[in-house]
């Protein structure tokens, strides 16, 4: 199966600012991702998705090369993941013909495993539009998420008449690790709007999605604490 890879980091970060090249345990925070990423693919196959020539120097220490920088059009607050995905896909498509998936790896998950990405990848097929890693979510909305009524009164956010948590039929939250997208898929439809669509479950660690200073913490204590490796 011919495969594209992209992992996308733009510069502009506000949660953490510049936290794709941010020293995780002593190593930039978006190496972590490219590491796992070359354990099943070539580097032929992988394409850093960048605006900033800083992040395209920190990946090049990797010796993987960043063909291009990322037009600023689409490195803004209200570009999307579909149209960095596309144009990624485009030049690909120049350089080495059309691949049967892209693979979204996004450079904040760093517990993600290449065992996580092939167990995603035995789940898809091209009669589906996406495989999404997901973890189970700790908000149930049948049991602890609440909603403002039309009077201002909370009511749940999903009807349900359950006394236990455990007995709420299971919600899943995407957490943001893996993309397996159909090619043809993406071409032709926006992510948010793809309709066949499988999960694939990822424990609560592996999951963690760093998005501000608390995540990165977090992760900082667990691999200090050899609670995690990779």
């Amino acid at each position: 199966m011919k495969a594209l890879v992209v992992i996308p980091a733009r510069g502009g970060s506000k949660g953490l600012p510049g936290k794709n090249i941010k020293l995780l345990n002593g190593k930039p925070l978006i190496h972590y991702t490219i590491d796992v990423a070359r354990e099943l693919f070539a580097d032929t196959e992988i394409i850093v998705s960048t605006d900033s020539q800083e992040i395209k120097e920190i990946v090049e220490q990797t010796g993987l090369k960043v063909p291009f920088l990322r037009p600023k059009s689409l490195a803004t607050d209200t570009a999307t993941t579909h149209d960095v995905l596309l144009h990624a896909l485009n030049w690909f498509v120049k350089e080495n013909g059309e691949p049967s998936v892209v693979i979204l790896l996004q450079p904040t998950s760093p517990f993600r495993t290449k065992d996580h990405i092939k167990g995603a990848l035995n789940l898809f097929n091209h009669n589906i539009d996406m495989v999404v890693s997901v973890k189970e979510t700790e908000s149930n909305p049948y049991y602890v998420l609440f909603e403002d009524n039309q009077n201002g009164f909370l009511i749940k956010s999903k009807k349900g008449n359950f006394t236990r948590r455990q007995d709420c039929p299971k919600v899943w939250e995407i957490n943001g690790a893996i993309y397996i997208i159909n090619t043809a898929s993406l071409k032709k439809t926006n992510i948010n709007d793809f309709v066949k669509v499988k999960k694939y479950i990822m424990d609560i660690l592996s999951s963690i999605d760093i998005d501000n200073i608390d995540d990165f913490q977090y992760c900082q204590y667990i691999l200090s604490n050899g609670k995690k490796t990779k």
